[in-house]
């Protein structure tokens, strides 16, 4: 009797053990289908803006933002009528030669003979706060600025929703740039990325849910990258 009770709970113990396993499979992979959804949402509706300096020295690093400042106003000027993140890119494709050109006056005035490369397409960012709006790590349409041998640090943005002309001073994105966001995503994505619903712990989950695995795919390309 006592035999038979052994192999009952040896069996039953099985059982709870199989379906643990599948119960975590089935939870990751509903993890995972989340994140790929919301983390695409949320890049559809944003165009960055990522500038590389040549180097880490304060000469290369102050170029750069005298670059990344002239490009802006550029960009502020040709789609201030833009509501639409499709617009802005082919208007960055349509300006694409007025954009190096515009780099590589900055360059020359400043004193320096870099090179200038001018990319537009997809690259990884990795996550970002933007006032009081945050982007989680992913893969994001962007113009790239590539200055020199661009081995120095980076500076990423935003240039459509305009989150580039955050107000340094009060850290709040412009009413004009959320809408344009809320616009483009439903409720529960626009709150995962709004940091002034940090309070909320589910939502809080959630964003880090999403940063975990995107900080992860990340780090497995990078590693790919060294190897």
């Amino acid at each position: 009797m006592r035999d038979f009770i052994k192999i009952i709970n040896k069996t039953n113990l099985k059982h709870v053990i199989i379906l643990l396993f599948l119960l975590s499979i089935f939870i990751f992979i509903s993890a995972v289908s989340y994140v790929d959804a919301v983390s695409t949402n949320i890049a559809n509706s944003v165009f960055r803006l990522h500038v590389i300096a040549n180097s880490d020295s304060d000469e290369d690093q102050e170029l750069k933002y005298n670059v990344r400042d002239e490009l802006l106003k550029y960009m502020n000027t040709i789609s201030e009528n833009c509501s639409s993140k499709e617009d802005v890119i082919k208007l960055a494709i349509e300006h694409k030669d007025d954009f190096e050109k515009i780099a590589k006056e900055v360059i020359k005035e400043n004193g320096y003979n870099y090179d200038v490369n001018i990319k537009i397409g997809q690259f990884d960012f990795p996550t970002k706060d933007y006032g009081d709006i945050s982007l989680p790590a992913g893969l994001y349409d962007a113009l790239r600025v590539e200055i020199g041998e661009a081995k120095g640090q980076n500076w990423w943005c935003v240039m459509f929703p305009p989150l580039c002309f955050v107000d340094v001073t009060s850290g709040v994105v412009p009413n004009s740039s959320k809408e344009l966001l809320q616009d483009n995503l439903d409720d529960e994505e626009y709150s995962l990325i709004n940091k002034n619903n940090s309070e909320n712990e589910g939502i809080t989950f959630k964003f880090k849910l999403i940063e975990f695995f995107q900080n992860l795919v990340l780090s497995k390309k990078i590693d790919m990258i060294k190897f």
